[in-house]
């Protein structure tokens, strides 16, 4: 039982107890004993200390026999409240109450942010990606001991994670992390039927939220992407297909390696999508100058619809001549920083972070 509960219940107990102490030396001691004399003896006889009999008993047996009772009880659960009150102190449960709050509160104030549920050794590597990336998100875990764990491994320069404490499949918990605000759901529960029951909840209360689901049997994909998820990812696929890239391709394998592992820049192929009433709306890629300006390496545009003469709406390598339009998706390589710079001035209302240094 942890602390918070053992002091509910013992203030339950006590709170009940004193309630019939209060009734016993009223009703026992006769019409001349008021209701403030009759709390005023409880209190000092439960608290132990020592003031004189306010209540008389030495005339009345059975009240003095109530007495002893109130007296032998009121030791013991005093000694436990005590020590419940100690360890809660000591062991920090109030400054962790005060500090969960804290915590919901900054969860309140996200918007557009992401939710990752189940930190098992699926989600841990979302969540080092996402805050990599330094992309806002929020943690559903139900077991405390895997969120301490996380961050004593990943360290203080990795720092806090704002996580909720809770079954990721209730749509309290899912409410709880902003549900109806988020722009993506991670679903990376170990049970595939978990990650169908997340689907469902979350498809419901976002209608425009992005769901990608963790799905190890290949039956559940179709049910999973029918519940509302945008995409499924396999483990056992991209495991095989992995093995398969390091033994056709090692030294690609061992670049995308070294770009994600390299910790002076974090260098990623992004996706920068052009809102509408968007600056760079007509202008084209060459006006834009994006490797001058933000070193970033344009390697392909995706389009609503193939454009004239092309048969998929990917435009690998694009020319400098193609002007761009709204909900067109630019798909860069470089780092996150500069990433950002270039999201904020094609219209993305999001902070600016430091640019990197190269």
């Amino acid at each position: 039982m942890n602390l918070r509960r053992r002091l509910s219940y013992a203030l339950v107990i006590l709170l009940a107890l004193t309630a019939a102490s209060v009734a016993g030396y009223r009703l026992l001691g006769g019409p001349s004993v008021k209701w403030l004399d009759a709390l005023y003896m409880a209190v000092i006889t439960l608290a132990g200390v020592g003031y004189g009999e306010i209540v008389p008993t030495e005339n009345h047996p059975l009240l003095r026999v109530f007495n002893i009772f109130v007296v032998l009880f009121g030791v013991a659960l005093m000694g436990f409240v005590y020590a419940t009150v100690t360890a809660f102190f000591v062991e920090g449960e109030l400054s962790n109450l005060f500090w969960r709050r804290k915590m919901q509160k900054r969860i309140g104030e996200l918007r557009k942010h992401y939710i990752v549920c189940g930190l098992g050794e699926t989600g841990r590597h979302a969540v080092e990606e996402l805050h990599k990336t330094r992309t806002p998100f929020v943690v559903i875990e139900g077991a405390q001991e895997r969120i301490d764990r996380f961050q004593q491994h990943m360290g203080e320069a990795f720092g806090d994670i704002l996580y909720i404490l809770g079954d990721a499949t209730d749509e309290e918990v899912l409410d709880r992390a902003g549900i109806d605000r988020a722009k993506g759901l991670i679903a990376a529960l170990a049970e595939d039927k978990d990650n169908l029951v997340i689907t469902v909840v979350a498809r419901q209360k976002n209608a425009n939220l992005r769901i990608v689901s963790r799905c190890t049997d290949i039956k559940f994909s179709e049910r999973i992407l029918k519940a509302g998820a945008n995409s499924t990812v396999s483990p056992n696929r991209i495991g095989g297909l992995r093995l398969a890239s390091e033994m056709l391709r090692p030294h690609v394998v061992s670049f995308l390696d070294l770009m994600l592992k390299e910790h002076s820049r974090t260098l990623r192929v992004e996706e920068i999508e052009v809102p509408a009433a968007s600056p760079w709306i007509g202008r084209s890629l060459g006006e834009l100058n994006l490797r001058g300006r933000f070193n970033l390496l344009p390697m392909a545009v995706k389009t609503a619809e193939p454009l004239p003469g092309r048969d998929s709406s990917f435009w690998v390598n694009p020319p400098d001549t193609l002007p761009l339009s709204a909900a067109m998706v630019v798909i860069v390589m470089g780092d996150v920083a500069d990433l950002h710079r270039a999201r904020h001035e094609a219209g993305h209302d999001i902070p600016v972070p430091a640019a990197s240094h190269h």
